[in-house]
C-alpha cells in the first residue's frame, strides 16, 4: 500500500500528535487508528457518482515512533466498491499539507 510515513517521533512527540489528531480527527475502531476526511470538492474520478458510499478518508495510524497516512482513498460506507481507490494528486496534496500543518503546529522535529 502507498503511504507516507514519518518516524522516529519521540515519546513527548507521540502524545502530542495523539493529542492533535484527537482533538481534529475521527476516531477509528482501533487504538491509535483517525480518519481525515477528504473534502467534497476533491472528490476524484473514482468517487464521483458514489456519494451514497461516502464520506471518504484516508487512514491515519499513530505508532509509538511512527505516524503513517494511507494514500488509498476509502468509502466510509462501502468496504467493496469501485470508488476506494489510490489518492489522485489533489487528494495525495490535501493529505500532505495537512500532515505539515500537524507537524507544524505541534513542534514535531522527526
Amino acid at each position: 500500500m502507498r503511504q507516507y510515513m514519518i518516524d522516529e517521533i519521540s515519546f513527548l512527540e507521540h502524545d502530542n500528535l495523539d493529542s492533535f489528531l484527537k482533538r481534529t480527527l475521527q476516531p477509528g475502531g482501533l487504538e491509535g487508528v483517525f480518519f481525515l476526511p477528504v473534502p467534497p470538492d476533491l472528490l476524484g474520478p473514482a468517487q464521483l457518482g458514489h456519494e451514497k458510499c461516502g464520506p471518504f478518508y484516508c487512514v491515519v495510524v499513530l505508532e509509538q515512533t511512527s505516524i503513517r497516512f494511507e494514500l488509498l482513498i476509502r468509502s466510509a460506507s462501502n468496504m467493496h466498491c469501485s470508488c476506494i481507490a489510490q489518492a489522485t494528486s489533489a487528494q495525495r496534496q490535501f493529505i500532505l499539507d495537512f500532515a505539515d500543518r500537524m507537524l507544524t503546529e505541534e513542534m514535531i522535529q522527526a
